[in-house]
């Protein structure tokens, strides 16, 4: 078996298996890959509850643990997800909004568990990375949205 050297763990209200098959089925290259039942009580739990969850996203190795109500997740941690046009802007956004999720700004987005997720189209980061007047004009026109509008940001950065 092989451990990565770095993981994200992230904690769960008792719900990280339902999560993690959740983002398993919603991103490509995303699966669970292990299910880790408590050996015996826990403050949270009892023996044989599911106590952990090894899963990844888009590549990204990822452990939720079963801790109980004691930490809630906050958008200090986010996940960002680049997309490549409207289409898969959408489908992401939409899968996580729909499935009891819900909407914030700046292509920013809650899954019902907590997590924050940016849904970033490629052309807002290029917009941003080229500076000065096409920077200004994508950010601010960011700014008015929730979900990011690609057409809106192209039209922005022609200015």
């Amino acid at each position: 078996m092989a451990i990565a050297k770095n993981t994200v763990c992230l904690w769960y209200d008792n719900e990280a298996e339902a999560a993690a098959r959740f983002y398993a089925e919603t991103f490509p290259g995303s699966s669970v890959t292990a299910v880790r039942h408590a050996p015996s009580d826990f403050p949270s739990g009892k023996a044989g509850d599911v106590l952990a969850v090894e899963f990844t996203v888009l590549g990204i190795p990822c452990l939720g643990l079963n801790g109980g109500s004691a930490f809630k997740h906050s958008e200090a941690f986010s996940f960002q997800i680049s997309t490549e046009d409207q289409e898969e802007t959408d489908r992401y956004w939409n899968a996580i909004v729909s499935n009891g999720g819900e909407e914030s700004a700046c292509g920013w987005c809650r899954d019902k568990w907590g997590i924050s997720w940016q849904i970033t189209p490629r052309v807002l980061m290029e917009a941003l990375a080229a500076g000065g007047g096409e920077a200004k004009r994508a950010f601010e026109a960011m700014m008015q949205m929730r979900k990011i509008d690609v057409a809106a940001i192209e039209t922005a950065r022609r200015g």
